[in-house]
């Protein structure tokens, strides 16, 4: 009778707590390459779809011991271009992805010392040059960065940015001509 009595205490008291919600909700760990934790797949491309120079690549790959996704490539300004990038929709099919019980995106990264964007899509962002961006660094060493929402600034668009209408993430190289090298070992959205 005191384990049943115990167990109803604690379960009215997490209630009571509103740890109902997960504190983190994991996008990637890079621990299967044909999809992410949340079942949907990486897409790399470049400035090339609208007639811009830039090169890049995504790989999978193992990196002083951590699964990876590796996006590498030359980003270059001439013909209005200016990116390289690898995106991940967070739903199958449309629908919207909702983060809102949660703070911002903690990402595991490493790279070559240079900035690099995590860009966020939402129902709000309809043409290709809209979306919410911040900015983070990713130096030679692993380390984890947290970013939260209220850092995200909108691009080319008039509202905030709505957590609870989340569409798409990208890994971004962008805004100015050099050689992309980032590595990302873990995404998650953390409370």
């Amino acid at each position: 009778m005191k384990v049943f009595s115990a167990a109803v205490a604690l379960i009215a008291g997490m209630a009571a707590l509103g740890t109902t919600t997960p504190a983190t909700i994991l996008i990637d760990d890079f621990s299967r390459e044909d999809a992410s934790a949340l079942g949907t797949k990486w897409q790399a491309f470049t400035d090339r779809v609208m007639g811009g120079l830039s090169n890049g690549q995504a790989s999978f790959e193992t990196l002083e011991g951590k699964s990876c996704l590796r996006l590498r490539g030359d980003v270059s300004l001439e013909n209005q271009g200016g990116f390289v990038q690898v995106a991940l929709p967070l739903v199958k099919q449309g629908g919207v992805f909702d983060a809102g019980d949660h703070k911002g995106i903690r990402i595991w990264v490493r790279g070559n010392g240079e900035k690099y964007y995590i860009h966020l899509r939402t129902t709000e962002t309809a043409l290709p040059w809209q979306y919410y961006q911040a900015a983070f660094g990713a130096d030679k060493t692993w380390r984890q960065v947290d970013i939260p929402f209220a850092d995200f600034r909108p691009e080319n668009l008039e509202p905030g940015l709505d957590t609870g209408k989340l569409k798409r993430l990208a890994i971004v190289a962008a805004k100015k001509a050099f050689s992309a090298d980032v590595a990302v070992a873990r995404i998650e959205f953390y409370e």
